[in-house]
């Protein structure tokens, strides 16, 4: 592996660790992300709904909470 890759790796899993209890909600944002990207634009729309979801998970998780109250 380039050096290059492995610092990118590391930087990703460094900023994902950091994420604290919002894991689980871009976890989840990030399946449904993915999962709709698929079905609309195949693999690209696949990654691109994948990143999409886990940047919005948290903010869409804190919204459906506040609205079923």
């Amino acid at each position: 592996m380039k050096f290059t890759t492995m610092a990118l790796v590391a930087a990703a899993a460094l900023t994902l660790a950091a994420c604290g209890n919002t894991v689980e909600q871009r976890i989840g944002g990030a399946a449904v992300g993915a999962g709709t990207g698929a079905v609309v634009a195949g693999p690209v729309g696949a990654v691109v709904g994948g990143a999409a979801g886990a940047v919005t998970g948290p903010s869409v998780t804190r919204a459906v909470r506040r609205a079923s109250r």
